[in-house]
């Protein structure tokens, strides 16, 4: 599976598209862009690679994460897939940015399929597993793709660092309970895509991520 990259909006979120080169299926990770430009860039290399974008899988529904969420889903005519535990944030996009200083105008975001701990999806032949990681939202939840050796993990986990708890439905024990029992769980050489900021891996968060001893 091929995964790219695009870094959005004033917090710079990672948002991912992961697609089959053979098939063209794709599916679009935590599409977070605020921006006419931001939306542009993304829907020209979905044009530019012939991709059929398939679902939107959303790790959690913070609003620096979401923002694009309806707008792909609708362009494409696909399904915006979250875990219900989020709700409650997708329906107050707008209030979120406002907590930080943004005035945007996000329509309330509705969850059209839920994710639940060990659902598996499917893109093209390869497999993706959800594992439920609550604790920087009470929704959240991480995208394994055992075949191509990746997980991404939202906001849970970062490259020496963990995702803040101080928010709406935040819980640092929780948090650390998720990365310890179902993030690292996973094989060490996982690499692990995080919703901002550079990849990393399982080993090297075992090793070097002072939050979690």
């Amino acid at each position: 599976m091929k995964i790219s990259k695009f870094i959005v909006n004033p917090i710079e979120e990672n948002t991912y598209i992961l697609w089959n080169e053979k098939g063209g299926e794709a599916a679009i990770v935590d599409p977070g862009m605020m921006y006419a430009n931001e939306r542009k860039a993304v829907d020209e290399f979905v044009a530019k690679n012939e991709l059929t974008v398939k679902m939107v899988l959303m790790t959690h529904l913070h609003f620096d994460h979401a923002a694009s969420a309806r707008y792909v889903a609708d362009r494409y005519g696909v399904k915006v897939f979250a875990n219900i535990g989020d709700a409650h944030l997708g329906e107050a996009l707008s209030t979120q940015a406002r907590m930080f200083g943004m005035d945007l105008e996000i329509k309330p975001l509705v969850i059209d399929a839920l994710l639940n701990d060990n659902d598996t999806l499917k893109l093209a032949d390869e497999k993706i597993d959800v594992l439920a990681v609550p604790g920087h939202s009470a929704g959240s939840v991480a995208f394994y793709l055992p075949a191509s050796g990746v997980v991404l993990v939202g906001d849970t986990l970062f490259c020496q660092g963990i995702g803040r708890t101080d928010l709406p439905g935040g819980n640092y024990k929780k948090i650390v309970e998720s990365i310890k029992e179902k993030l690292f769980a996973l094989p060490g050489e996982t690499v692990v895509l995080p919703g901002h900021g550079s990849s990393t891996t399982i080993d090297d968060e075992k090793s070097y991520n002072p939050y979690i001893r």
